[in-house]
């Protein structure tokens, strides 16, 4: 297949693609965001949690 046949091809899927609105993106786009920056407020509160501990059980013991 050459790159021309390819390129046509692709266009043609391109077509049939259902592509979102514009409000859609930027509404899924601050979702995306907002659970990501929760999910490492998450995490870095369990990594401060465990290494304090750890800190603690090493000076204690």
């Amino acid at each position: 297949m050459g790159l021309g046949t390819f390129l046509k091809e692709t266009q043609a899927e391109l077509k049939h693609v259902s592509w979102l609105t514009r409000r859609q993106t930027v509404i899924y786009t601050a979702i995306v965001i907002g659970i990501s920056l929760g999910i490492a407020a998450y995490l870095g509160a369990l990594d401060y949690v465990f290494s304090k501990a750890l800190q603690f059980l090493l000076a204690h013991f």
